[in-house]
Formats: structure tokens, C-alpha cells, sequence
């Protein structure tokens, strides 16, 4: 984005870094706060039976954690399995104060499809080019409307097609013939987001932390907050694969429309193409009307 920033995160990193866990575990994670203004942390998605005093929303269940100030909370996973993820339940400061949880399946268990030969999480992001807490200040200030973003980010990358960016592309590097399970998370603000691989058929087995019946298809939708999980399979002929996320609005409100990327790579010596997957118009209502209807029968 050709510029530089000083912005909140956790332990130095954007996203932040995941937790793994095993369904039935309780995780306790210590939070000390290095910032300048107070901030809770949300487990999203972990139902916390009977626990509601780690759950993370500010001046709700708890108190702000002052700069300075530490915090330890009690996180109990009960029946959540698959992709799931925390932020921050203050302001904005989720914008870049979050992270993946990833819960295995509890020991003796295994996954409900073929175990994939390997996973790797993706979270979408939004980048705001200033301070995201002076962002939603000014808002509420004005009565007028938030800048949405100034980007989107693949695990903290722009992609090629936004500028001063393209060589630091995250890229996933897969095998011929693997299958891969994707742990995709939206952590982007306000938008939903089309998301698709170039030449690879997703196919749908989970989301938010429960398994689903498997759903094949070239591209999905993902909502603020959601989490899917996808199988993959490298059965393409050795090359450079797009992997796109496009914002979708139907509001008329102005935000940045850049497709971020990133890039499917197999290993092995060859000379890529850099193909691109096909995906609908940001603001297709039709396309919004399909993924509603899919039938979920016998789930």
C-alpha cells in the first residue's frame, strides 16, 4: 500500500496467532495490554456455558483491560469443532487485533471426511491506512457514516493487484494430487466477501465450528464474522492459481472494490501461468439470492 503504520495487534503480528485445541479442552489465555486505551478480547463463536465473565464484551461482561493491565481468560470449548476465531470487543480495534481458533477433534475422534493431507488457515482482513479507533471516533462524532476500509488483506497481505504490494503476496503451497483443508475466516469489518481459486472447485464441509453435508461449488460468499471450511484438492496442472476475495455491497456506499489475492502454488519446476478464477459482480443481487437456497437437507 506503499506506506507504513504503527497499529494494535497481538504479539507483534497481523492476523494475530492461533490458538489450536481439541473439542472438550478449556484454554486459559493470559491478555496483558501494551496499548494506550483500554481493550477486551471476544472468543466468537465459543459458547462459554455458564462462563459469560470471559466472554469479552466491553462494559457487558467485564470491564476494559486498562493499559498496563493484565487479564486471564477462561475459554471452555464444550461442543464446537472445526474453524472458529477471537478479536477484539472494543471500538474497532478488531480491525487488527484478531486471530484463528482452530479446534481439532477431540482424541480418539477423527473429521467426518477423509483426513486432508494438510490445513492452513485464511483470514480476511480489512487495512485501513490510518487509525482505525480515530475512524469510528470521528463517526460517532459526526453522526456520519464510517470509511468501510482502504483495502483487504489475505492473511495480512494485500496481493498482487494493490500497488508496492505484489512481492509480498501470501502464497499456499500445495502438492499434486493433496487434498487441503481450508480453515477460511472473514474478520473484514462490514463487508461480505466472494471468495474462489482459480481452476479448483471448493468444496464446502463446515462452518462456524460444526460440520455441515459437503457442498461443491466454484466460489462462496462469507459474511463478517463467519467461518468455512473448505476441502481442496491440487488435481490442476502445475502452475500459479488466484485465490480472490471481492468485496460485495449493494448499498451504494462508496468503499475500495480492489480484488485482494493471493496465490495457489504448486510445488515442482515448471513455468507458471497466473490464471484467475471467475467470480460474480460486487454487487450482484442474484448471485446473493442463490446462496441462499442451498439445500442443507439432512445436515
Amino acid at each position: 500500500m506503499c506506506s507504513t503504520k504503527t497499529m494494535l495487534t497481538v504479539n507483534g503480528s497481523f492476523p494475530g496467532p492461533t490458538i489450536r485445541a481439541r473439542k472438550g479442552d478449556t484454554i486459559y489465555v493470559n491478555v496483558h495490554n501494551q496499548g494506550d486505551y483500554g481493550v477486551t478480547i471476544h472468543w466468537h463463536g465459543v459458547r462459554q456455558p455458564r462462563n459469560p465473565w470471559s466472554d469479552g464484551p466491553e462494559n457487558i461482561t467485564q470491564c476494559p483491560i486498562q493499559p498496563g493491565k493484565n487479564f486471564t481468560y477462561e475459554v471452555i470449548i464444550s461442543t464446537e469443532e472445526g474453524t472458529l476465531w477471537w478479536h477484539a470487543h472494543s471500538d474497532w480495534t478488531r480491525a487488527t487485533v484478531h486471530g484463528a481458533i482452530v479446534i481439532l477433534p477431540a482424541l480418539g475422534t477423527t473429521y467426518p471426511f477423509p483426513a486432508p493431507y494438510a490445513e492452513e488457515t485464511i483470514v480476511l482482513g480489512s487495512w485501513f491506512k490510518g487509525d482505525v479507533k480515530a475512524v469510528i471516533d470521528e463517526a460517532l462524532a459526526t453522526g456520519g457514516a464510517p470509511n468501510l476500509s482502504d483495502g483487504s488483506t489475505i492473511n495480512g497481505q494485500p496481493g498482487d493487484l494493490y500497488p508496492c504490494s505484489k512481492e509480498n503476496t501470501y502464497r499456499l503451497l500445495v502438492d499434486y494430487g493433496k487434498t487441503y483443508l481450508l480453515r477460511l475466516i472473514n474478520a473484514v469489518m462490514n463487508e461480505e466477501h466472494f471468495f474462489g481459486i482459480a481452476g479448483h472447485s471448493l468444496t464446502v464441509v463446515g462452518q462456524d465450528a460444526a460440520y455441515i453435508k459437503p457442498i461443491t461449488t466454484n466460489y462462496i460468499m462469507i459474511t463478517p464474522g463467519q467461518t468455512v471450511d473448505i476441502l481442496v484438492t491440487a488435481n490442476q496442472s502445475p502452475s500459479y492459481y488466484y485465490i480472490t476475495s471481492t468485496p460485495f455491497a449493494d448499498g451504494g456506499v462508496g468503499f475500495d472494490t480492489t480484488t485482494t489475492t493471493a496465490i495457489l502454488q504448486y510445488n515442482g519446476n515448471y513455468t507458471p501461468l497466473h490464471l484467475f478464477p471467475s467470480q460474480p459482480y460486487r454487487d450482484s443481487t442474484i448471485v446473493m439470492l442463490q446462496q441462499t437456497t442451498v439445500d442443507l437437507s439432512g445436515v
